[in-house]
């Protein structure tokens, strides 16, 4: 019976979990609400698993509904990058070559791809934007930018398909002199919550409604990374930053590494991936681009090693 499971079946289900119904889900495959719930019933009698918990007025995923759809948008996006890459080598080269680099991505890594580029499509104009959470994934949305090397918003919006890239690690710091610095042990969130914490703002309608990693409720926002490294450097407040951004300055003792509640020792990783439309995806110079940026952060140890990344990193302003 699960040879007969279908990849029809297995976007039915990431669209009716995405939506929160199976009448929503409906709509945005442009089928009958009959038709998607008849797919999700034959899908759990394939499987043998119940998905929906259906005794409630909207369908809510059980908790072996939530393991397998882990598992049903791998092989979605699998079959989909495929899809992608396919059609992006068959095409012809591009005219110009246009991205958007999320802002916690080390520039310099663009900087030394760049130089290879240009020598492998001397030919194809290169325009790059920078930006942070939404607004690294508009300009693809709409269409200013082929793809996107994005790793700040948790939800992709559909109608793009996501490559993983690299990592990048991400710290909680504050100034030497902020009272947060001299906290011993681990400090609670309820310390947090008494301190303004610094936030990366989006330029974009895409996180709107959505917190991502926010903690205190007394906030200030600021929609440029070069902006927030110098307002924690000042002792303003503190928050999150790419450990290349701001290693140099908790090795000189300017900042200070937060050791925080449920955050490990070292950071978080924030996870950077290639995304694209996958009706439109890269030609050849963007798939290029993509898999030598994979190759380069596979090739440096230590991922991105501060002292190669800080000097361009923080020289100038980010979004």
């Amino acid at each position: 019976m699960l040879d007969g499971v279908s990849l029809d079946q297995l976007r039915t289900f990431v669209a009716a979990a995405d939506e929160g119904s199976f009448s929503a889900a409906a709509r945005r495959l442009r089928r009958t609400q009959s038709a998607v719930s008849e797919t999700m019933a034959n899908l759990e009698t394939q499987l043998g698993v119940t998905l929906f918990d259906r005794s409630a007025r909207y369908p809510r995923l059980t908790t072996e509904g939530g393991v397998l759809l882990a598992d049903a948008r791998a092989v979605v996006s699998g079959v989909d990058g495929m899809k992608a890459r396919a059609k992006g080598i068959s095409g012809g080269l591009e005219a110009e070559l246009a991205a958007v680099i999320d802002v916690f991505f080390p520039i310099s890594a663009i900087a030394e791809v760049a130089h290879e580029f240009r020598g492998q499509f001397p030919a194809t104009p290169l325009r790059l934007l920078v930006e942070a959470l939404g607004g690294a994934v508009q300009p693809v949305l709409d269409g200013r930018a082929s793809f996107g090397i994005v790793g700040s918003l948790p939800v992709l919006p559909s109608g793009l398909v996501a490559e993983r890239v690299t990592s990048v690690d991400f710290v909680m710091v504050a100034a030497a002199s902020h009272p947060l610095a001299g906290y011993g042990g681990l400090i609670p969130r309820d310390e947090l919550a008494q301190h303004v914490q610094l936030v990366l703002t989006d330029r974009s309608d895409l996180s709107a409604g959505r917190e991502i990693a926010v903690i205190s409720p007394s906030t200030w926002r600021l929609a440029d990374l070069f902006a927030k490294h110098a307002f924690l450097i000042s002792g303003l407040g503190w928050g999150g930053m790419p450990l290349h951004v701001v290693g140099n300055d908790i090795a000189e003792g300017r900042l200070v590494e937060l050791s925080i509640q449920d955050i490990p020792p070292g950071g978080l990783k924030l996870p950077i991936s290639a995304i694209y439309p996958i009706a439109a995806p890269p030609g050849p110079a963007g798939r290029w681009m993509i898999e030598r940026l994979k190759q380069c952060s596979n090739e440096m140890p230590g991922k991105w090693p501060m002292e190669k990344v800080f000097s361009t990193s923080v020289s100038g302003p980010g979004r």
